[in-house]
């Protein structure tokens, strides 16, 4: 039986927590993780009204680091992506930092993080606004991923665009361009890879040279300068994937890698003495295979993969930048002559988990006629919350 990550957290914590610290971003995933769907968050009481059967439904904690509360964060966002599709082909490409900065993500995480989703985004613009390869306003999401299968530090943005912009034609009219070698080519991945890392080094410089990055592990100019040359050596990755085409496909798609967690509640096969048994993909076929984690070090892995407070790891461009979102699509799809979307109604509980997970949960598991009622409303048990707190904050 698969393990849940609230055990690993409590199985090894104290461990951990003996030898290293939290931060409030890391403390408050964890104390979240351990709360959820128990009796410290609350719940209700069911009573089914034909068998008697009763039950407790707890709440979630709805962190977004939780295994758990990943699937209907999932489909919610998949739900109000459904307009914004346009009938085009979608390319996913995947922009990866040398690792040469994984010292520098572990202390400054949310300046590598918005300088790396900056440069991704400024990189894409300008390659759309190119004749050469669209010459107009593309529309596409990025999304950051900090993670191996393992869980070891691999920074990188997977970006999910368009093929094709919105751009002028030779009377200055709006038009839906095509990309200029085929429907599913947009760019030369070696091109993008170039630019990419300017601007990253770029951004690199001028944030040594002002000073921002107090606590640098590469702390004097020998370092820098050493961890420069490394990164100018480096070819930076930017791979592109099979583009996608078909509604569902892209929906499904960005919704996968959206919301990912670092480590999904499937993907935890059980506790092995001191070890954690993680599955991993084993080939790019959908093999697995399953590997071992020394228990402390897994709950340090989990834990690098904490956002900062109130980071927002998924971003939208161009036609989809909210600033201009609705006026911008609605003229691409007009161009694409798409009809106009349906608004989708709106979905009570019930009927949204119905459908996620494919189960009436109002239905009664113990008979088949019979309906859960709520009987009982238990509060959040304050003292069980500030003993998680406490435990997670370690010895004096």
């Amino acid at each position: 039986m698969a393990v849940e990550l609230a055990v690993v957290l409590r199985r090894f914590g104290p461990d951990y927590l003996a030898r290293h610290g939290l931060s409030p971003a890391q403390a408050r995933a964890w104390r979240a993780i351990v709360a959820c769907r128990t009796p410290a968050l609350g719940g209700e009481r069911l009573r089914c009204d034909s068998c008697g059967a009763q039950a407790w439904r707890w709440h979630s904690c709805r962190n977004r680091h939780c295994p758990r509360c990943g699937t209907r964060r999932r489909e919610a966002w998949r739900a109000a992506r459904m307009v914004e599709l346009l009938r085009v082909p979608y390319a996913h490409l995947v922009f990866t930092l040398p690792h040469e900065l994984n010292a520098l993500a572990a202390v400054h995480a949310r300046w590598v993080y918005d300088t790396l989703l900056r440069c991704v985004a400024e990189t894409l613009t300008q390659f759309a606004a190119d004749p050469t390869w669209l010459g107009g306003t593309a529309a596409f999401t990025l999304v950051l991923h900090t993670w191996t299968q393992d869980l070891r530090r691999h920074v990188h943005v997977h970006a999910l665009m368009a093929c094709g912009a919105l751009g002028r034609d030779a009377d200055g009219a709006p038009c839906w361009v095509e990309p200029k070698r085929s429907l599913r080519f947009l760019f030369p991945v070696h091109a993008l890879s170039r630019v990419f890392r300017a601007k990253f080094l770029e951004a690199l410089q001028l944030a040594e040279d002002a000073g921002a990055l107090a606590r640098d592990p590469a702390a004097t100019n020998l370092q820098r300068r050493e961890r420069r040359r490394a990164l100018v050596r480096h070819d930076w990755v930017v791979y592109a994937k099979t583009p996608l085409a078909g509604p569902a496909a892209v929906l499904d798609y960005l919704s996968r890698y959206t919301q990912r967690t670092a480590i999904g509640a499937e993907r935890l096969v059980a506790i092995r003495g001191d070890e954690v048994l993680l599955r991993v993909r084993a080939d790019d076929s959908g093999g697995k295979r399953v590997v071992a984690i020394d228990g402390v070090e897994f709950v340090g892995r989990f834990l690098q993969h904490v956002l900062p407070p109130g980071f927002k790891r998924i971003r939208h461009y161009g036609l989809l930048a909210p600033a201009a979102k609705a006026q911008q699509l609605a003229l691409a799809r007009r161009l694409l002559s798409m009809p106009a979307p349906n608004p989708r109604a709106a979905e009570d509980a019930a009927a949204f988990m119905r459908r996620v997970a494919a189960i009436d949960i109002e239905r009664c598991t113990h008979c088949p006629d019979g309906r859960w009622r709520c009987v009982q409303v238990l509060p959040a048990d304050r003292a069980a919350l500030a003993a998680i707190a406490t435990a997670c904050r370690g010895p004096p």
